[in-house]
């Protein structure tokens, strides 16, 4: 007979005076009290939105190791997102994963097979919700979750924390991604228009639909006149504009498909195939985007080529409109390359390497850092 049922039963032959039923009753409870299992009921909830701008709007939480948990996963986004939660590290090598899924991905909702996977949330259309229920890990940790559609894993992300301690302060967070780290206070992302609009001083940055970029786009003002996207998708500069920032009151209003309006005028962008060629003119590398960090406030982009990790810093030029970019490639034995159009609006003046044309060749040793300048003609 089970304990339910046990218990019952007892109250349906109890036949006591008053004193008696009090003793039954505390003896129901002590009864109740020892058998009682851990239930869902029981369960912490976590809320999570898919935002605009490839964001969950909550980029930490905690949880005690052991406990049941509740996560419901919204998608208040105008695309598809999933959520994979995995094991402490594990994060870029289930996105890189998911990316080599090829015709398949979506199918599987781009989640592939690998024990670094501990639980995960299917792709959502827009507007969809899911549920999900599960035990936190007895091991203490950090254990990230990730969108892993093609172009957001690098950005889209947050982090579990399993543990009994309090977070670290969040900007000082190295396990979110670098614009959630500069809210200070609430974890959540509650408006990107609060965000966007307050009066700040450059440089900084934010992720957005842009055009002429991938979903992954992240938009960067360097200065009070001077701005570029990134597109981490491709691990690419597609243009830079001068002039005011950004425009988002499509985007705000939750238009479908909107973009951010570039509010000046864009004087370079990019015409090659790729900037940076390996061995020899047009030998284009597989790309790989491995995040950033900001560096005084400036990001500085990590990617690889054919495996090669590439390290990008931009900052403005010190006269005029210009950019300047500082590459590092710590470790190559290969020549690279460093491709431009003569069309694209500006000219180019790198620091190492042996000029040809609209190229510039690079040893192994100029590659270990070397600055290409690109001045507004």
């Amino acid at each position: 007979m089970g304990r339910k049922s046990y218990v019952l039963s007892f109250y349906r032959s109890a036949t006591f005076n008053l004193p008696g039923v009090v003793f039954l009753l505390s003896f129901s409870f002590l009864l109740t009290g020892i058998s009682a299992q851990p239930n869902r009921d029981s369960a912490k909830t976590i809320t999570i939105n898919a935002i605009g701008g490839l964001q969950y709007d909550l980029v930490r939480f905690s949880v005690k190791p052991g406990s049941e948990v509740k996560l419901i996963l919204t998608n208040k986004d105008d695309m598809k997102h999933n959520m994979l939660i995995t094991v402490p590290g594990a994060r870029m090598a289930v996105v890189n994963a998911a990316l080599q899924m090829g015709n398949m991905g979506e199918k599987k909702s781009y989640i592939p097979a690998m024990d670094e996977i501990l639980w995960s949330i299917p792709l959502l259309e827009p507007g969809e919700s899911k549920t999900l229920s599960f035990t936190a890990p007895q091991k203490e940790g950090v254990y990230p979750y990730v969108c892993t559609y093609p172009g957001h894993g690098q950005v889209m992300y947050g982090a579990m924390y399993v543990t009994r301690k309090e977070m670290p302060p969040l900007k000082d967070d190295i396990h979110v991604p670098p614009v959630a780290g500069a809210h200070k206070g609430d974890v959540h992302i509650h408006d990107n228009k609060d965000f966007a609009e307050q009066k700040r001083a450059a440089p900084y940055l934010y992720r957005i639909f842009l055009p002429g970029a991938s979903p992954a786009a992240i938009a960067v003002r360097l200065s009070d006149s001077l701005s570029y996207c990134w597109d981490a998708g491709t691990c690419r500069l597609r243009y830079a504009w001068y002039g005011g920032f950004l425009d988002n009151t499509d985007i705000w209003k939750g238009h479908h498909d909107a973009y951010g309006t570039i509010m000046g005028t864009i004087f370079y962008r990019d015409k090659t195939n790729f900037p940076i060629h390996i061995d020899h003119p047009g030998n284009i590398p597989v790309v790989q985007f491995k995040g950033y960090r900001l560096v005084n406030k400036y990001p500085e982009f990590h990617y690889t080529l054919d495996g090669i990790d590439v390290y990008e810093l931009i900052k403005p030029g010190e006269k005029g409109v210009a950019l300047i970019r500082t590459f590092r490639v710590p470790q190559t034995e290969r020549i690279l390359w460093f491709l431009f159009d003569n069309d694209d609006g500006v000219s180019y003046q790198a620091s190492k390497g042996d000029r040809q044309g609209n190229k510039v060749r690079l040893s192994p040793s100029d590659a270990k850092e070397f600055t290409i300048t690109m001045a507004k003609n």
